[in-house]
């Protein structure tokens, strides 16, 4: 069930974005676990030669990592003052 939001949900609101911006993580792992390990179980189960399988895994480990890294460290989620007229 998603996290009920005291208030109408607005980009502007920096709790709200914080919030968003960990579920699209969440939904990125989600996306890459059954994916990865599907590919990875039919390499194994067919003795395929499939020498792209361990260059899309890195690969999407590297993005996976950046994605983490960008929503701990960098993204700044402090008030935006409204600019002015």
């Amino acid at each position: 069930m998603p996290p009920r939001w005291p208030r109408q949900p607005d980009r502007n609101d920096p709790d709200y974005r914080k919030l968003d911006d960990r579920m699209n993580f969440a939904m990125h792992v989600a996306i890459f676990a059954p994916i990865n390990s599907g590919l990875w179980f039919f390499h194994n189960f067919k003795a395929a030669t499939w020498e792209w399988l361990p260059w899309l895994t890195v690969g999407w480990l590297v993005v996976l990592l950046a994605h983490l890294i960008y929503i701990s460290a960098i993204a700044d989620y402090s008030q935006t003052p409204p600019k002015s007229t």
